[in-house]
């Protein structure tokens, strides 16, 4: 049959050998921001699954924008090198990596997900002061300190320095993370904005640094490699981000230089979710038809014919699989199986086996 999912997607000068990529996910396993082996063999194991691209885990822009203390950065030289060791590897394998550029913005300094400890890390302990464009914080978490316009000023600089150096680690596709209640999502959303000045108000003040970050961005990117964004299109509560807003600065970073919408929601505040299969497909759709960009959509996607009808029926031109792909690092090869197109998908010779029957 023919398959979607596994057809080819060009996006400047990269094309993408199918349709199945592997969403970014935190592994909070870094040491002073280097990842270690751990990343190898997470990256590299699904490097040998079949995805069209890997996108590795949100990385900080800064040391004050890691989400833990344990998670990957950017920031130095060291990081980098440690980085495109991993990108060779899977280079190697014959896929394609991005990586998520990131700065969790109040919602930084916290402990990683297992362990005792829970809301924010105290200075003595290995935590710091966050900031945010308001004092205002995430519920369970310390208050930030309010973005000065000097600091304001320094947050596209670290988004293009952290560019340049992912460059240099030799990734093919650049992500910037502006979703989940970081502090580019913090900025978007007036819950979580109450700025007076050019940065807050009116969604074009509320969107601006994320503008500014794209610029600076794609100013030192290369012409023929793409550059993503990650939004959170709601925040599933009243007088928060809604899809419509989320769909305008889509519109917008069309002409700056952005070349796919990976379309996710929620995290700013609490909110109940209705989580259900495939529940944010709806909003990558509106998101696709408002802005006129390609989008991914992620989110309890866990089956070959789910994936495959959400980009037959129009609502996406990628899907990113999350959770499933950690329960199985092949998932794209056992899509391509079941969907009885395994001639699309470059397995690995040393897997050959697996096909026969």
């Amino acid at each position: 049959m023919t398959s979607l999912l596994f057809e080819p997607l060009t996006l400047r000068g990269t094309t993408f050998a199918n349709r199945v990529w592997l969403a970014p996910m935190c592994q909070y396993s870094a040491v002073e921001g280097v990842v270690t082996d751990w990343h190898l063999v997470h990256l590299g194991a699904r490097a040998a699954g079949g995805f069209g691209l890997l996108l590795a885990e949100a990385t900080a822009v800064a040391p004050e924008g890691r989400i833990t203390p344990q998670d990957a950065g950017i920031w130095t030289d060291e990081q980098a090198v440690a980085w495109g060791r991993i990108v060779d590897f899977v280079h190697a394998r014959g896929t394609l990596i991005g990586i998520q550029l990131a700065h969790a913005g109040r919602k930084a300094s916290t402990y990683r997900p297992w362990g005792s400890g829970r809301g924010t890390v105290p200075a003595d302990d290995g935590g710091w002061a966050t900031l945010a464009p308001s004092a205002l914080a995430f519920p369970g978490y310390a208050a930030p300190v309010a973005l000065t316009s000097d600091q304001l000023a320094e947050v596209p600089r670290a988004f293009a320095a952290a560019a340049v150096r992912a460059e240099a680690a030799g990734f093919d596709v650049v992500e910037i993370h502006a979703a989940h209640g970081y502090l580019l999502h913090e900025f978007l959303s007036p819950l979580s904005n109450e700025r007076t000045d050019e940065y807050g108000g009116a969604l074009e003040n509320r969107a601006r640094l994320l503008v500014e970050v794209v610029d600076a961005v794609r100013a030192v990117w290369p012409q023929d490699k793409p550059v993503l964004v990650r939004f959170s299109a709601t925040d599933w509560t009243e007088g928060g981000l809604t899809v419509d807003e989320v769909t305008q600065v889509a519109k917008e970073l069309a002409g700056h230089g952005v070349d796919l919408v990976d379309v996710s929601t929620g995290g700013n505040v609490p909110a109940t979710i209705p989580l259900a299969p495939g529940y944010q497909v709806p909003a990558a759709r509106a998101v696709r038809e408002g802005s006129g960009l390609p989008v991914s959509a992620v989110g309890l996607i866990t089956t070959a014919e789910q994936a495959e009808r959400i980009l037959s029926e129009g609502s996406a031109d990628v899907v990113m699989v999350a959770r499933a792909a950690l329960r199985d690092p092949m998932w794209p090869l056992r899509a391509a199986a079941e969907l009885a197109v395994p001639g699309e998908v470059a397995w690995p010779s040393q897997y050959l086996r697996g096909t026969w029957s």
